[in-house]
């Protein structure tokens, strides 16, 4: 079998993760996801005895498992060295994790930028015991588009030709597909859009540094980007995307995860022809029937 395809210079990501959290980490996106993560946990009406923070940034998601379950052993795995015990620092796509000895894995922001999102995905169903729980979320594909066609056109104006900037994200039928792919039931993926103002581009290029969303692209360009091709994507992302007060706008889209290893206790559906009550009266409505001899 071929390997996956190497997207990511996973070195310089780790490199420009840990300068953005040395110099004051940009969290506004992460603060987001760490309030609803409190808020799905707080609908989960069971408690985990060993749980993980995957490659979380930052400390808010350990925060909230520790409040949550202060009983359970608390596990760390972080792609950048970082303080504190029982933190592991690892590669997220080569879990060093044993088989079924998690019960809650939990992963903010970091699982779009690895190079193989299915395996990961493989290896967390490995690790979690039967009924143990999988909850995260990475960018979605509409994330930042404005900034992805606003380089496109000015690359494409300036350079003559478009080279990599923006890093592909996944859509939300493609993630539920691969929580299926790696043997997770009662999967559930959804989408949380967020829209960010800026004065002008380079404020959200200041942001997206202090986050260490950068260009990390395998296929990225190696030479500096030209000071014309910079001022130009400024013009064409105001001109396309401002709002009348004259602030540009920037799209994140979050894609929460969430899926059960397999497990007896789990519901199943029921088979065709087997249902106890009707549809009908379960929404208070009069049940249509087609009159004879007609199909539709």
């Amino acid at each position: 079998m071929d390997a996956p395809a190497t997207l990511f210079d996973t070195a310089l990501a780790r490199q420009r993760l840990a300068r953005a959290e040395r110099n004051g980490y940009a969290g506004f996106l992460l603060d987001r996801v760490v309030e609803d993560l409190d808020d799905r946990l707080g609908a989960v009406l069971r408690t985990f005895g060993t749980v993980l923070d995957l490659a979380t940034p930052g400390a808010g998601a350990a925060q909230v498992l520790a409040a949550r379950y202060p009983e359970a052993i608390h596990l760390r795995l972080s792609a950048v060295p970082r303080p504190g015990g029982n933190r592991i620092v690892g590669d997220p796509e080569f879990l060093p994790l044993a088989a079924e000895s998690l019960d809650l894995a939990v992963s903010l922001l970091a699982l779009h930028a690895v190079n193989d999102l299915p395996g990961t995905l493989i290896q967390l169903r490995r690790a979690l015991r039967p009924d143990g729980l999988f909850l995260g979320c990475l960018l979605g594909g509409a994330t930042l588009t404005e900034l992805r066609q606003s380089f496109a056109q000015a690359e494409s104006e300036i350079e003559g030709g478009v080279s990599p900037r923006v890093a592909p994200f996944a859509a939300v039928r493609e993630a539920g597909a691969l929580l299926q792919r790696a043997g997770f039931a009662l999967p559930v993926a959804d989408t949380d859009t967020l829209t960010v103002r800026y004065a002008d581009p380079f404020g959200l290029m200041r942001d997206l540094r202090a986050m260490g969303m950068t260009n990390v692209l395998t296929e990225r360009r190696r030479t500096p980007l030209r000071r014309a091709t910079l001022v130009r994507t400024a013009e064409v992302y105001a001109e396309r995307f401002s709002d009348p007060d004259g602030r540009i706008r920037a799209t994140f889209e979050v894609l929460w995860l969430s899926g059960w290893v397999p497990h007896e206790s789990q519901q199943k559906p029921l088979r065709p022809g087997t249902a106890k009550s009707r549809l009908a009266d379960a929404l208070g409505t009069v049940e249509l029937k087609p009159e004879p001899g007609r199909t539709s």
